[in-house]
């Protein structure tokens, strides 16, 4: 039995959850999402609360029930509250800037960076230009986007120079000795 998939998914006021054979819709405030279920699993939706079942008790099923109840539960939170991610950038001369839909890093290279914003994803800079918050519906699409800012200058454990995020605790490294 998957403890997880057994839990019924409450749906919350303001959103409006539909099933249509293998395909859950969600429609909230933030957006929609379309979340298509494997076929091991079925889901019903009754009295505020979506269940879901497996078709059968293979492991391949048990293990889909608790994986698509998880994926339905954050679809659910993203158009209904949304998802946020905060990085911090360290270094002398780094910073941030929003230029139309693109975001401007200065990130001590020769040139500066050009991020292209992707639909379905907003993003704000802090007034220091330091801080950079990631909102969006869809939790998957918003840990992509700071895992792809991120990676454009990663944090180095001697200095701390990089992009981290808030909660991210960079393992610093003592120097050389003379």
């Amino acid at each position: 039995m998957s403890r997880i998939g057994k839990n019924p998914v409450s749906i919350p006021s303001g959103v409006n959850v539909a099933v249509a054979g293998q395909t859950v819709n969600i429609a909230g405030k933030l957006g929609k999402q379309a979340l298509q279920l494997p076929s091991e699993v079925t889901a019903a939706v009754a009295d505020g609360k979506l269940t879901l079942k497996p078709r059968d008790m293979s492991k391949r099923s048990r293990a889909l029930w608790g994986t698509s109840r998880a994926l339905i539960a954050s679809g659910i939170k993203g158009v209904s509250a949304g998802y946020t991610l905060n990085l911090e950038i360290n270094g002398v001369g780094y910073r941030a800037n929003l230029e139309g839909k693109n975001l401007n890093l200065q990130l001590g290279f020769s040139h500066d960076i050009k991020f292209p914003i992707p639909e379905g994803i907003t993003i704000k800079v802090g007034e220091k230009q330091t801080t950079i918050a990631i909102t969006g519906a869809d939790k998957q699409k918003v840990g992509q986007v700071a895992a792809e800012i991120r990676a454009l200058r990663k944090p180095e454990p001697y200095k701390g120079k990089g992009i981290k995020y808030d909660l991210e605790h960079i393992r610093r490294k003592e120097g050389k000795k003379k």
